[in-house]
């Protein structure tokens, strides 16, 4: 599989980037998929997939916008009927936790008959960095609706490596992986870390899911977007996900990356102010 061309299907995201970058790196051959790419790919229009897919023999997918919603699964599956009569042999599915609509899309993915290695991470760490929170945390305060429940964040990196060794190594083919880090932590707790890592005071306030939707809405956050981290926060993230597993390990043979270490190389960066 080191020199067949893989194909990163759902855009560049926190780790299609990454993995992009991985595999440049080792002289293996890549390109996007999505809705901006040469061949365009959409989600909500499967005309266009086949041309999409058409060339690749292993493939990185990342559904958009979430495996939660209704309708992932039955795109999942479909899509992996129209990748292999594209002559694709492999995909690796990066999939959640906890999450029934994941849950579901494996199961269509493994029913299709196509290679398959199923990546299940827990909340990435770069959601404080690259993703919803991050003007929160320059702000000073980030307000979920997340009380004391502990996550196992998983910094991208590891998802990246792990994807790539997915990509790459026959003998991952027909495994699930459960991707955590090598701790849990409250977003109390995380935020608590960012500080120390920034030498700055940033809060954490815990809202209620009434408010926390309010506020979304207000600022113009689309319904659809406003229902789905409605069920990431009020039903995911009730303790079903804090147990620290050893996916990474598995994968990679080594530990995870630890959220105080991703605090600190983050804070580096300058991205959280001084």
């Amino acid at each position: 599989m080191q020199n067949s061309e893989i194909i990163l299907v759902g855009g560049s995201g926190k780790t299609g980037g990454r993995v992009a970058a991985r595999l440049e790196k080792r002289g293996t051959k890549s390109r996007f998929a999505s809705r901006s790419s040469t061949r365009p790919f959409d989600w909500e229009n499967r005309a266009t997939w086949s041309a999409a897919l058409e060339g690749a023999t292993s493939a990185y997918v990342t559904f958009q916008p979430d495996l939660a919603v209704s309708w992932a699964a039955d795109a999942i599956g479909a899509l992996a009927k129209a990748a292999a009569d594209s002559g694709l042999r492999h995909i690796v599915l990066l999939s959640g936790r906890g999450e029934d609509g994941a849950e579901r899309s494996e199961e269509m993915l493994k029913a299709s008959g196509i290679g398959y290695t199923i990546l299940r991470a827990s909340w990435f760490c770069q959601n404080f960095s690259e993703g919803a929170f991050v003007e929160s945390i320059v702000a000073g305060e980030l307000a979920l609706p997340a009380g004391e429940v502990k996550e196992p964040f998983t910094d991208a990196d590891d998802i990246a490596d792990a994807a790539v060794a997915a990509l790459t190594d026959p003998r991952h083919l027909g495994k699930t992986y459960e991707l955590t880090g090598p701790r849990a932590l409250t977003f109390r707790e995380a935020v608590s870390e960012i500080a120390t890592a920034t030498g700055r005071t940033i809060r954490y306030r815990q809202v209620s899911m009434g408010d926390f939707k309010a506020g979304l809405s207000a600022t113009g956050v689309p319904a659809g977007t406003i229902d789905l981290l409605e069920e990431l926060f009020g039903k995911v993230l009730d303790g079903r996900n804090s147990r620290v597993m050893n996916g990474v390990a598995e994968i990679l043979g080594r530990p995870p990356k630890d959220f105080s270490q991703y605090a600190r190389e983050t804070a580096a960066t300058g991205i959280w102010g001084a």
